[in-house]
């Protein structure tokens, strides 16, 4: 019974990706020819193929996804090295307090006269 499983899950992601390529293959077909008229600055514009801006556009938001995420990382590392170096200030100032403390001599106290 396991071995029927196997093969029709096998069938199935075997079927699903000679799908997704006929996918592929047609959308390249049907829009290779298609020509677009970008607007990239002010009076210039980019009057080119459908598949190339698609393929530059999905390349800049890849590119965009990556530089927010490394901002982000940078700001919390950032964030922990401050407050590493302020707990370490911390100890450290609680350390010379204590040694400081421990120099320190007490009166000693004289047994009452009687």
């Amino acid at each position: 019974m396991g071995n029927l499983w196997l093969k029709i899950r096998i069938w199935f992601k075997t079927i699903l990706f000679v799908l997704v390529l006929v996918y592929i293959f047609v959308f390249v077909i049907k829009n290779n020819e298609q020509t677009v008229d970008v607007w990239l600055f002010y009076n210039t514009r980019y009057k080119g193929s459908l598949l190339l801006v698609l393929l530059l556009t999905f390349v800049a938001g890849v590119v965009t996804t990556l530089l927010v995420r490394t901002i982000f990382n940078t700001l919390r590392q950032v964030r922990e090295y401050r407050d590493r170096a302020r707990s370490q200030k911390l100890e450290r100032e609680i350390h010379d307090m204590k040694t400081k403390a421990a120099m320190l001599q007490t009166k000693p106290t004289d047994p009452p006269s009687a």
